[in-house]
């Protein structure tokens, strides 16, 4: 299945249907009156989020989404039938935004089963019956109905991970992701060898978390270099960073620096992010070169960094022990801010 994170669609709701101009006919019944029904009420569009969708490309095949109208009143007082809500199924996480130059954020579904009413259907229109008074006892005029609203939206999807991974490119992302996950992201010896997000569901100790893997950063990313800096929207919602940067490379505090400069121009308070620092590929350098590497990274960065080498497992514990606990005061963190919960009380 291919991964899309963003499309552009176009949205319809129903017009509501015409009142009916009718009189009542009936043998033995005299000036019998106006009978004419109400229209009924046009379909609603609207979004929900359903879990199992991780991909947006549904919308690259379909692009025009219209709710159909309500149907028209009918005589013998009878109201026509309202049209069925268009509900448009998109993955958790998604974003809907305005096609206007600042993108306005329309709607955001970020729980399960979570919907919402983007467009509502037109309102049927009033028929003959309606119209009647002592002084107009037979009516001729009624309503056609209101028209439905329409636009155009762009949908965006940002994957909910736990754990965001960041770098530059072949800097050892995939292969971490796939030896502490059930991931198979690939894996390849030149840059770039990630071209989207990827998750992995992390089990260690009886804990489990989500990691999110995006396409590395280079300097520039920002301004469209490499395949720029659009997929650090997938780490927005991650509560903690783990930045990889490779050991045997010529200058890792150089690369560490590069990449927290993209998070900055990027903005989203992704810079602000609590940050865990690893060196991957330990295993290519001797002990005296990997501590020297180790101190100067941890001048730069603030926090000495955690040596691991992926495929052989070595240093990986006592990094996910680390990542356990982050995760674990960033949510006790969270629960502070949202203040004390409430008892709840049928009053």
């Amino acid at each position: 299945m291919h991964f899309l994170d963003q499309a552009k669609i176009f949205v319809r709701s129903g017009a509501g249907g015409p009142g009916a101009v009718s009189f009542r006919r009936e043998k033995f019944v005299e000036f019998g009156g106006p009978d004419g029904g109400d229209g009924g009420k046009g379909g609603d569009i609207v979004f929900e989020a359903m879990p199992g969708l991780n991909t947006l490309i549904d919308f690259r095949y379909t692009q025009h989404f219209r709710a159909p109208r309500g149907k028209g009143g009918a005589g013998s007082n009878r109201t026509g039938a309202g049209g069925d809500d268009l509900v448009i199924r998109v993955p958790v996480g998604t974003q809907v935004l305005a096609d206007d130059d600042e993108r306005t954020l329309l709607a955001d579904l970020t729980r399960e089963g979570e919907r919402i009413t983007l467009l509502q259907g037109g309102i049927g229109g009033r028929g003959n019956a309606s119209y009647k008074t002592s002084t107009n006892r037979a009516p001729r005029q009624h309503q056609t109905g209101t028209p439905g609203e329409e636009m155009w939206v762009w949908l965006r999807l940002k994957l909910l991970a736990d754990v965001g991974l960041i770098g530059l490119p072949n800097a050892g992302k995939s292969t971490f992701l796939n030896s502490v996950s059930n991931a198979s992201a690939k894996v390849g010896d030149y840059p770039f060898t990630t071209l989207r997000p990827q998750l992995g569901v992390v089990r260690h100790k009886g804990r489990e978390f989500v990691l999110a893997d995006i396409p590395g950063l280079i300097e520039g990313a920002a301004e469209g270099a490499g395949i720029g800096d659009r997929f650090l929207g997938h780490v927005e919602r991650t509560r903690l960073l783990l930045h990889v940067v490779d050991a045997s490379a010529e200058d890792p505090a150089e690369a560490w620096r590069i990449v927290r400069d993209e998070l900055a121009a990027y903005g989203a308070g992704l810079e602000l992010k609590p940050e865990l620092v690893a060196l991957t590929k330990a295993d290519l350098l001797d002990e005296k070169r990997l501590d020297k590497v180790a101190r100067a990274l941890e001048e730069v960065s603030g926090s000495r960094p955690f040596p691991v080498s992926a495929p052989l497992e070595e240093g990986v514990a006592p990094l996910l022990d680390a990542i356990i606990e982050s995760l674990s005061v960033a949510r006790a963190e969270e629960r502070e801010d949202a203040g004390p919960e409430r008892r709840w009380s049928p009053l």
